[in-house]
């Protein structure tokens, strides 16, 4: 009997396993709660997921974030804005024939296991539906994540997430406070400051971030990356990653930009070709990690206060299911789903998550690479090991991540992009049924 499957999403990922099912001649339902593909990276997207604001252009650059056998038109610009990436999308799935196979401004409502095996699927257009596995493609940057415990007192000013920026005009005119130094975090930061009004634009943050740049000598950063450099001792990656960051912008603290305790490649690094002269400039400042809030007075740690009209944070997002019955599944507490390979449950057959990565690089490759193993798995061409082993495996990913990274939620989905691809490579290839 021919396996069903569905699909939870029409975005980066979603497009992907849609694409390798149809290839394998399998047959499954795509549901997007939007009116269109792309999921975050839509700009204003109506399924009111996406975080894209108006100005994004992609941090990784276009040869490496591109699907395997698909690449960006050679006339994009090395890091495209978002409307070239969602028109590469489109182009992707007419090029595919899955545009017409994806069911739109459909939510997926409520998942559950069957007792026979499989799942049940309910919609939002009241329907139900029965099948062999489960891909859940819904991304993991939509349900915005707040400092927990939140900080005392009262900020009497406006307060926003950063999934809710989208143009200047929302900060025009304000003295801004940013709490975070990711990439959204700098991103708002030196597009308030390019506004040149005179208005404070400061980030506050605890420990700091590394940046680094998207050029160097003329080359796109990450593509200096590669599966040799990867399997160098963690030292010699870091000594090397430390030389080219040197050439590349010299010291970061004499641009007045926070260097962290921790070393080089111990958290998920912050890229900006800008934020480094726009502080040199003067034009953005940094604060330590915020004490309490005062009225429109923010308090930090140092003992000095600033007044404030704005405050955005820029502090993640919670890796959300909500379609899963608490009881079922939820990890919005921690971000740590444990799942073997970043991909299969291992108490549920047949059910699986995709994308749920945080690289050093581009998720969509990998995300596709996760779509053969996942198609190769329900087709019978490789099975997985036993319960008992992947348990192994899981901890043995856990320890290894908390050993490099600090623990925290940010850090749990974090991989490095060749590394693992290497090791979905080599799950289809071990766990291989031979003819």
């Amino acid at each position: 009997m021919t396996p069903t499957v569905c699909i939870i999403g029409a975005g980066s990922s979603g497009i992907s396993a849609a694409k390798v099912l149809q290839q394998k001649g399998i047959a499954f339902d795509c549901f997007e709660k939007g009116s269109a593909i792309g999921g975050n990276w839509r700009y204003n997207n109506d399924n009111g997921m996406s975080s894209a604001y108006r100005s994004l252009h992609i941090n990784t650059n276009r040869m490496v974030m591109a699907y395997s056998d698909f690449p960006m038109p050679a006339d994009y610009a090395m890091f495209p804005h978002h409307s070239q990436i969602i028109q590469y999308f489109e182009n992707y799935v007419q090029h595919f024939g899955i545009a017409d196979k994806i069911t739109y401004n459909t939510t997926v409502t409520n998942v559950r296991r069957n007792e026979g095996g499989g799942y049940r699927v309910s919609t939002s257009d009241g329907k139900e539906h029965t099948y062999d596995h489960v891909i859940v493609s819904n991304g993991h940057h939509w349900n915005p994540r707040y400092p927990d415990p939140a900080f005392p007192g009262q900020f009497a000013g406006q307060v926003m997430h950063s999934h809710d920026y989208k143009v200047p005009e929302q900060i025009q005119g304000k003295d801004i406070l940013i709490v975070g130094i990711g990439n959204s975090a700098v991103d708002i930061a030196c597009e308030a400051a390019r506004q040149a009004t005179g208005n404070k634009v400061v980030i506050s943050t605890r420990s700091g971030a590394y940046i680094l740049p998207n050029w160097l000598m003329g080359m796109p950063f990450d593509s200096l990356a590669s599966p040799l450099t990867a399997k160098l001792p963690m030292t010699l990656q870091r000594l090397l990653l430390k030389a080219s960051l040197l050439l590349a912008r010299g010291r970061q603290d004499a641009y007045g930009v926070p260097v962290p305790k921790r070393p080089l490649l111990s958290e998920h690094p912050t890229i900006s070709q800008d934020l480094l002269n726009i502080v040199g400039r003067g034009l953005v400042q940094f604060k330590p990690n915020i004490q309490l809030f005062e009225g429109h007075d923010v308090v930090f740690i140092d003992g000095t206060r600033q007044r404030f009209d704005m405050v955005i944070y820029a502090t993640g997002y919670k890796v959300t299911f909500p379609f899963f019955a608490p009881d079922f599944i939820n990890v919005e507490a921690d971000n740590n789903l444990q799942l073997y390979r970043r991909v299969v449950h291992p108490d549920y057959p047949g059910l699986y998550f995709q994308g749920l990565v945080q690289p050093l690089g581009a998720i969509m490759p990998l995300a596709e690479m996760q779509a053969n193993w996942i198609a190769s798995l329900i087709v019978g061409e490789c099975r997985l090991p036993d319960r008992t082993t992947m348990l192994g495996a899981i901890r043995r990913d856990a320890e290894q991540n908390l050993q490099r990274y600090k623990e925290s939620a940010r850090h749990t989905l974090q991989v490095d992009f060749h590394p693992y691809r290497e090791s979905i490579e080599r799950e289809m290839k071990r766990y291989a049924y031979r003819v």
